[in-house]
């Protein structure tokens, strides 16, 4: 009995440990002026394996939190847009979200094959490259008072699809790498494909009735209510074999009107704490001796995929019709990658052993140079 005591006494004292230093490091970037979250890949690094101070205690923990992070991060993010917007954005901007595609994810893939590795670790690394930090991305244009500018449309249209596609690459990237036959592989694939339609029909025809059941005049009800939906969809979203993340983006669009204004302000502070959970905990499992092996690698992949990211965003503002700087501004202002990426990443970490090292180091060096190039522009 104890034992236990002291156990519990050295989780508390290293969770609040953890807690402080990330606050530390929220300060930092504040005062920079530029994302928190490669600060927090790097104090996970630092008190993973093979750091200057691993955690030994309370890893359990900060795994349980960092899953409800993503889970948070994702429904706040659906929260953003109501189903009207979605199809919107389907209808006029499916032509730049496919330049988008072809430009940022074949180079990953690409990248994956001439590493040597398998197919679907190659798919997993063009994900990884693809998708745009929508968090990083969306904090920058608040800072910097671009909310309102003539290429903010198309930034967010961008953003929009790769959030959509994702609803729809994580099953199946999920089912890819669950391996088994070709009718399993088939099956697993058309139940995500289904289950994902299903549920987006659902969010879009029924989203009202879903903010009638949340919506009511206390804080606490509305609080209690967001997080049941929430996590009763990613439960059971997961229980069939479909990304508990995208049943969460799914959850927060289907919540709209006034009550979604609520819930965001409600929520923001559990997301931005579980968040910082999530990127520390994903930190930790990276041994800091597996990055300088592929810091070259990550370096050359970072500086293509700035350019194709440069390039797709100024496609976009272009087909929105603004003038040559307002398409360069919405170009820079893409290349920051972030939360999704790392999600991605931690799918095919368990086929391709450098897949998870490559993948801290790229977000690592695109959340710090997203930021500062969409100040440049």
């Amino acid at each position: 009995m104890q034992d236990a005591s002291i156990d519990i006494a050295l989780v508390f004292i290293e969770l609040g440990a953890a807690l402080g230093g990330l606050a530390i490091l929220a300060r930092l970037a504040s005062r920079w002026g530029f994302s928190s979250v490669p600060l927090y890949l790097l104090a996970g690094l630092a008190f993973g394996n093979g750091g200057l101070l691993p955690l030994r205690f309370s890893q359990g923990f900060i795994h349980i939190g960092g899953e409800i992070g993503v889970l948070l991060l994702l429904f706040t993010l659906g929260l953003e847009y109501t189903g009207d917007e979605l199809r919107e954005h389907l209808r006029g901007s499916l032509g730049a979200g496919a330049v988008d595609f072809l430009l940022n994810f074949l180079p990953g893939l690409l990248a994956g094959l001439l590493f040597g590795w398998s197919w679907r670790a190659a798919l997993v690394l063009g994900g990884v490259t693809w998708v745009s930090s929508s968090g990083v991305i969306a904090k920058v244009l608040g800072e910097l008072r671009r909310l309102g500018n003539p290429e903010t449309p198309a930034i967010l249209s961008v953003l929009v699809l790769e959030d959509l596609a994702m609803a729809l690459y994580l099953p199946l990237i999920a089912a890819l790498l669950s391996g088994g036959t070709a009718f399993e592989l088939t099956r697993s694939i058309l139940v995500a494909l289904a289950v994902v339609a299903a549920a987006l029909a659902v969010t879009l025809r029924y989203g009202r009735k879903v903010s009638a059941w949340v919506a009511h005049e206390s804080d606490e009800a509305v609080l209690l209510s967001t997080l049941a939906f929430m996590l009763l969809l990613a439960g059971l979203a997961q229980r069939v074999q479909v990304s508990a993340a995208v049943a969460a983006f799914l959850a927060g669009v289907a919540v709209s009107g006034p009550i979604a204004e609520k819930s965001r302000k409600l929520l923001s502070p559990l997301r931005d704490l579980f968040a910082a959970i999530f990127f520390f905990f994903f930190g930790l499992e990276i041994a800091p001796a597996s990055l300088p092996p592929v810091a070259l690698a990550a370096i050359g992949l970072g500086i293509v995929t700035c350019a194709t990211k440069i390039a797709s965003g100024y496609f976009a503002a272009r087909r929105a019709g603004v003038d040559k700087k307002a398409r360069w501004r919405a170009g820079l202002s893409l290349v920051a990658r972030g939360e999704f990426s790392i999600i991605i990443a931690g799918f095919g970490a368990a086929i391709e052993p450098q897949l998870g090292p490559l993948a801290a180091a790229y977000v690592l060096l695109l959340a710090v140079a997203g930021p500062i190039l969409a100040r440049l522009a």
